[in-house]
């Protein structure tokens, strides 16, 4: 089993809070707009880290984190990518790969709005952390946090981080 702290567009910002549900989890997945890798290297400092670079990060983040990052965890099929769309309308650079070979878990962030969504006709778990950061016409800053545990997506929460 593995405890998963999903967060998306950071936008440079880390505090203590985010840190101390980091420290609670076996793995923290970063869905894009990172920001500064301060963010990241805090995150590395204590637990292991899973991210790719979103629409706001730039050559040195793009440079150390890829723009889609597929495996497996926990016999969980993951595709995390920074804009992906969501069911039904996923992004049109993905939908044809969404509809031939779908991951059992979609994770994207880019549009600040937390939703997690089943996509019943491709046997999909969608999931968009919302924003952790301050930075984006959010009001309430956001991240999930779910385990894993023999291919089975469990006890799935919502982390309300406050106002930003």
């Amino acid at each position: 089993m593995k405890k998963i702290l999903l967060l998306s567009d950071t936008h440079s910002y880390i505090d203590d809070r985010i840190l101390a549900y980091v420290k609670d989890a076996d793995e923290i997945w970063h869905a894009g707009d990172i920001g500064s890798l301060a963010v990241t290297d805090a995150i590395t400092a204590l637990k292991p880290l899973r991210a790719v670079y979103g629409n706001i990060d730039d050559h040195i983040a793009r440079a150390t984190f890829p723009l889609h990052q597929k495996f497996t965890c926990e016999g969980v099929t993951v595709w995390m990518t920074h804009i992906g769309g969501y069911p039904p309308k996923y992004n049109a650079t993905i939908r044809a790969a969404i509809k031939a070979d779908p991951p059992r878990l979609f994770i994207c962030g880019h549009s600040h709005i937390l939703k997690v969504i089943p996509d019943k006709s491709h046997g999909v778990l969608h999931m968009n952390p919302g924003a952790a950061g301050k930075h984006g016409f959010h009001k309430i800053r956001t991240m999930l946090r779910f385990e894993l545990d023999k291919g089975v997506i469990q006890n799935l929460e919502v982390i309300e981080l406050g106002k930003k």
